[in-house]
């Protein structure tokens, strides 16, 4: 005889999830919803947090950076080059964050859309979100690329950042009391002085013009180029 045929059918579900008693009444299963909700609400909170504070390091950084290098003639240059090294690097850590924070949005969003919106303005079911769900949680992957979370936060916050660096950087560069230690720019060939000045050690001043310029012209690619709404983006108007 099976033993499975003298089972009570609650004892047959929950051998088939593993020993846990799955939602059997719709008041259970609105239970599980809202408990679901509220979690991740809690994850998205926290890497929303960790994104902010990531924005904070680096104003703090670009804040910090302009006070040495433009309150003393004898700061080099470099100082304001090597603000940007750090705010980028602040922008992929930030950037990944984003990603992370993408995912919890998404999931909360996707149960927003389909089930609350449902309860108080219902419509007819445009994608099947329960089965979407189930598999983002078997198999959790990110909904954006590394490309796209950089260009997000490039347009939100960082491209600005770098922005005021830019012109803090030109400036400086340009303003002979603040050169103090500098070679004197001859006024009858000013852009060869100039030039000679933005040397970095080795590297020759036209070689790191060159690089600045390179640099913020991917910048201004990356933060607007053409872009098509995908995701949360096509739901609505408020997005980080």
């Amino acid at each position: 005889m099976d033993v499975s045929e003298g089972q009570h059918p609650q004892e047959q579900k929950r051998g088939s999830s593993g020993g846990i008693r799955l939602p059997e009444t719709p008041g259970e299963a609105i239970t599980v919803l809202a408990h679901f909700h509220r979690a991740e609400m809690g994850r998205m909170t926290g890497w929303r947090d960790r994104i902010d504070l990531t924005t904070n390091w680096a104003i703090t950084v670009v804040a910090g950076m302009l006070s040495v290098s433009l309150s003393t003639p004898s700061a080099h240059h470099g100082v304001l080059l090597f603000a940007m090294v750090l705010v980028m690097l602040l922008l992929f850590i930030e950037a990944r964050r984003y990603r992370f924070f993408d995912v919890y949005r998404t999931r909360v969003r996707r149960l927003e859309r389909n089930y609350y919106a449902q309860v108080f303005a219902p419509r007819g079911h445009t994608e099947d979100w329960v089965r979407q769900m189930g598999e983002d949680l078997r198999e959790p992957h990110f909904f954006i690329s590394l490309r796209s979370a950089l260009s997000r936060r490039l347009r939100r916050n960082y491209f600005w950042m770098f922005l005021v660096l830019l012109a803090a950087w030109i400036l400086k560069i340009s303003s002979s009391w603040l050169l103090q230690d500098e070679a004197p720019v001859d006024p009858a060939k000013p852009v060869p002085g100039l030039i000679q000045n933005l040397a970095l050690g080795l590297v020759p001043g036209w070689a790191v013009l060159i690089a600045v310029c390179a640099f913020y012209c991917w910048l201004t690619y990356a933060t607007f180029r053409p872009r098509q709404k995908a995701g949360e983006l096509a739901h609505g108007d408020v997005h980080v």
